[in-house]
């Protein structure tokens, strides 16, 4: 039997999870995924949460989350913009943003983000960013035939399965518009403490612990 979450090629995004999942508080009882997508994660995380509730606009990708996630009781979705969406104060234990806030204004969204976390609650992101000067080109020489041996390698695995056709599989895309500096400097005066990192593939990530004190 063919996974729900089995994927035809290697996912820049997936590469992440267990790095994501290693910052999942203990005993978490609420988490959030913005942009869930297919919910993909969100069933990961599942295993690491009391419940999930995963947003996102995309009608289409919500149908299939839901479609796929039957047999995860734990995981609500939601078809709704992260940006007028009712969060709640202090409500989430735990949320993740994966390659979905540079869908977003940032500053304002990172503060709704920041005021829904619960005291000591985890805001983990992995985002893209816009590639501007020839150090955000440096690790392309590393992540380039990293990602072709990936993908190479997947194909061969999946060949001779199949997976289903009729569910949509990715969320619309678009391309960020902030630079790694502009977005540290942002995070930086938003969430202090905040963990910034450039990573392969073309993402950096950021782990924020909630302090409310330090946040006001």
């Amino acid at each position: 039997m063919i996974s729900p979450d089995a994927s035809p090629g290697f996912n820049h995004n997936d590469f992440y999870h267990r790095f994501l999942l290693r910052h999942v508080p203990p005993d978490c009882g609420l988490a959030l995924d913005v942009g869930c997508g297919t919910g993909r994660f969100a069933r990961q995380l599942a295993r690491h949460a009391r419940a999930v509730k995963g947003v996102d606009q995309a009608a289409e990708v919500i149908i299939t989350a839901r479609v796929l996630s039957q047999s995860v009781p734990s995981v609500d979705y939601v078809e709704a913009d992260v940006a007028s969406h009712d969060l709640g104060d202090r409500r989430y234990d735990y949320i993740s943003c994966i390659a979905s806030i540079h869908h977003m204004p940032f500053a304002e969204t990172v503060t709704r983000l920041r005021e829904a976390l619960t005291p000591g609650g985890v805001l983990a992101i992995v985002g893209c960013y816009r590639q501007a000067t020839w150090v955000d080109y440096l690790p392309d020489l590393i992540a380039i035939p990293a990602n072709l041996a990936a993908n190479a390698t997947v194909r061969a695995i999946t060949r001779y399965s199949g997976r289903p056709t009729t569910q949509v599989d990715t969320a619309p895309v678009t391309m960020p518009q902030m630079t790694l500096p502009e977005i540290k400097r942002a995070a930086h005066r938003l969430l202090p403490g905040a963990v910034i990192r450039r990573r392969l593939f073309w993402r950096y990530s950021l782990i924020y612990k909630h302090s409310p004190s330090a946040a006001r």
